[in-house]
């Protein structure tokens, strides 16, 4: 089976193609402006549904076919979507019962995009209808590379609760439990909720006050089920009918997404893609970008995967949609890259004129192809020639992070010891960390072999089951060393709280037992005795065989332990069970760092902001990226593959700017 775009000449470089939306002649002209900016690969088709299928079985290729043999033309390879992310008024306003509903009752309408409900039979037809006619139609044409499915599944219906999911909900309940099984792994016998047949149950919707946590979680596992079905009817028609074609989905693995549980997609898509967009305002956005991308990495295990959207410059749903500074989309582009992708592609081509983006950026602009961005877009574009043989490399990694989508389903629940706890920017905080310390990190699923690791952290590992917790205890007691922060263990695979104190299921590895949460007061802050501060959480932990790192100076628990170490086995636990500021996370994971022997770069002030990674293949490839406004120094040699210059022991990397080394060893 190919798990890569078929015929790429080098590392895919591209955007998202909406020809639809321009005047044919101006398509001639789009070809000419991408083969001057070394574009190899666009997606085509994602958002076409209405135009190629104009009624029910009438389908018009026409137009697409003129498309797609111009790109092929001009040596363009496309990712061809099956263009079923956004129904056409036609098949709502025919079938409007498979418009989603909302908790409250509230069918939505179309008018925006992904108008369907992930459970309908009527979707699910008229969808893989049309990726057999586009299959059938396109199966042969020579600049076919790949299949895109959908489009960011969930982005904005993630779960619907009409009656058609209310009927597949008591399916897939009752290919799971019996009614005995469900009535105990939810707790019914809590407010009178004992059922006595399936057909009484519900999907969540909006209630007198807090609903059931387990019947909660369960139907984000259903609704997560829900969209991949969707995706694998898809799939399975296309793979019948170009059985040679690679297929895949776009992601969103990022800080905007965490509705879809991708350890599960990621194993049902032929190579893995993503979708990535920074937080405008935040002035670390480009962490948040690497621990993404190392994110999909972990998705992809460790194979190269495909950025199939960011942005040249400012977006168009943030509250403040800023532009990029110059030379920002190439340092994110050359991120992705140093992080595993063998290609980066734009949200889109040509910014649109009318319609709910069209003030998204794009590679060309409004004001055309004499600006910064398509300058830019060119030298990048450019640079990625030069750059085919480090296709297929990889990225080592000594240190991983356990990431748990389903932890974060239940943790953003309501009715918690608090409601200010995000479970992305948690692990963000300690990503951070691990970041400025210069160290490559891996992100693994709950019950993955740990046995390659120097050290793991476990971040907020909430819904733990016996057999994922038993993996953690043996990978320290066979001589590994691990960091658990605070809301770990806590509770089993069904939010059912673990009895006998916190933090349950790792009580033992890590040699604590905590009998109370004491979550802290909006703005309320807490000293430690080595000198950190501690806001939003603390609990009254005490030791059984660990060390105490760091207690509480004052607050509600002066004198009680906040972070422990704990010999076990032949290796060591250690807990946080405080929400730790940076500085204070900074030295507790850089002693973790230091205690199971993991080599940190030296610190030098001058370079807390220069992004080191590593891809390695029949060679080792450098890749440096200066954040800063200051030029740096690194100890380094070979060559400098984007000028061609030779580097003996000492690299400079000017403020800004991006340099990828082909090392000598």
């Amino acid at each position: 089976m190919t798990t890569w775009p078929t015929g790429m000449p080098g590392l895919g470089w591209g955007a998202d193609y909406n020809p639809e939306q321009w005047p044919e002649h101006v398509w001639a002209e789009d070809v000419e402006l991408m083969r001057r900016a070394g574009v190899n690969l666009v997606s085509v088709g994602i958002f076409s549904w209405a135009k190629i299928e104009v009624s029910k079985g009438e389908y018009r290729f026409d137009w697409l076919d003129r498309v797609l043999d111009l790109l092929h033309a001009g040596g363009i390879r496309v990712d061809l979507a099956t263009a079923t992310a956004a129904p056409p008024p036609w098949l709502t306003s025919q079938y409007p019962e498979m418009l989603p509903v909302r908790a409250d009752g509230v069918r939505l309408s179309h008018g925006s995009r992904q108008a369907y409900c992930p459970s309908s039979p009527i979707y699910r037809d008229r969808a893989t209808a049309l990726a057999a006619e586009m299959a059938s139609h396109y199966k042969d044409h020579p600049a076919l590379a790949a299949w895109h499915v959908g489009n960011e599944y969930g982005c904005h219906v993630s779960r619907c609760y009409c009656d058609t999911c209310a009927e597949s909900f008591r399916e897939w309940l009752a290919a799971r439990y019996t009614l005995d099984q469900l009535n105990d792994a939810w707790s019914t016998a809590f407010w009178s909720q004992g059922y006595t047949d399936f057909a009484q149950i519900l999907p969540p919707r909006v209630t007198p006050t807090f609903s059931n946590p387990g019947h909660v979680l369960d139907y984000d596992r259903f609704s997560d089920d829900a969209l991949l079905e969707q995706y694998k009817a898809e799939r399975d028609v296309l793979r019948m009918i170009t059985p040679d074609v690679p297929i895949t989905t776009n992601f969103m693995a990022n800080w905007t997404f965490g509705n879809l549980d991708y350890w599960k997609w990621a194993r049902e898509v032929d190579f893995v893609s993503n979708d990535h967009y920074t937080e405008a305002e935040a002035p670390d956005r480009h962490i948040e970008l690497a621990m993404s991308a190392d994110l999909v990495r972990g998705l992809a295990g460790g194979k190269p995967w495909l950025l199939m959207e960011h942005s040249t410059s400012a977006v168009n749903w943030q509250r403040r949609n800023i532009a990029k500074l110059p030379g920002e989309l190439r340092r994110h582009s050359f991120q992705h890259i140093a992080r595993g992708a063998d290609g980066t592609l734009f949200f889109q081509w040509r910014q649109s004129r009318g319609g709910g983006e069209r003030y998204h950026s794009a590679m060309v602009p409004h004001a055309g192809a004499d600006t910064k961005v398509y300058r830019e877009v060119c030298e990048v574009g450019t640079e990625y020639a030069k750059l085919r043989d480090v296709m297929g490399s990889t990225v080592d990694a000594s240190v991983a992070v356990l990431f748990d989508f389903q932890s974060g389903w239940a943790l953003r629940q309501d009715s918690h010891p608090t409601n200010d706890f995000d479970y992305y920017r948690h692990v963000l905080g300690y990503y951070k960390a691990l970041w400025e310390a210069g160290v490559t990190v891996d992100f693994v699923a709950p019950g993955t072999n740990l046995s390659a690791y120097s050290m793991v952290v476990v971040p907020a590992f909430y819904t733990v089951s016996d057999a994922h917790a038993a993996v953690i205890a043996d990978y320290v007691a066979g001589g590994g060393h691990v960091v658990v922060t605070y809301l770990s263990g806590v509770a089993d695979e069904y939010t059912r709280v673990r009895l006998g104190g916190y933090p349950g299921a790792f009580r033992d590895v890590l040699g604590v037992w905590s009998e109370e949460f004491f979550p802290l007061r909006q703005d309320e802050t807490v000293s430690l005795d080595e000198g950190s501060t501690v806001s939003l959480w603390t609990e009254h932990l005490h030791v059984k065989t660990a060390d105490i790192v760091a207690s509480y100076v004052d607050g509600p628990l002066p004198g009680v332990p906040a972070v422990t170490r704990n010999a076990f086995g032949n290796g060591v636990a250690w807990y946080v069970a405080c929400d730790l500021d940076e500085s204070g996370l900074r030295r507790t994971v850089e002693n973790a760092l230091s205690g199971a022997g993991v080599a940190v770069p030296p610190k030098m002030m001058e370079h807390s902001g220069i992004e080191l990674v590593r891809r390695k293949g029949d060679v080792s490839w450098l890749f440096a990226v200066n954040h800063t406004d200051t030029d740096a120094q690194i100890e380094a040699s070979g060559v400098d593959v984007l000028s061609g210059t030779q580097v003996s022991g000492r690299l400079t990397v000017r403020a800004g700017d991006v340099v990828v080394l082909r090392e000598e060893v």
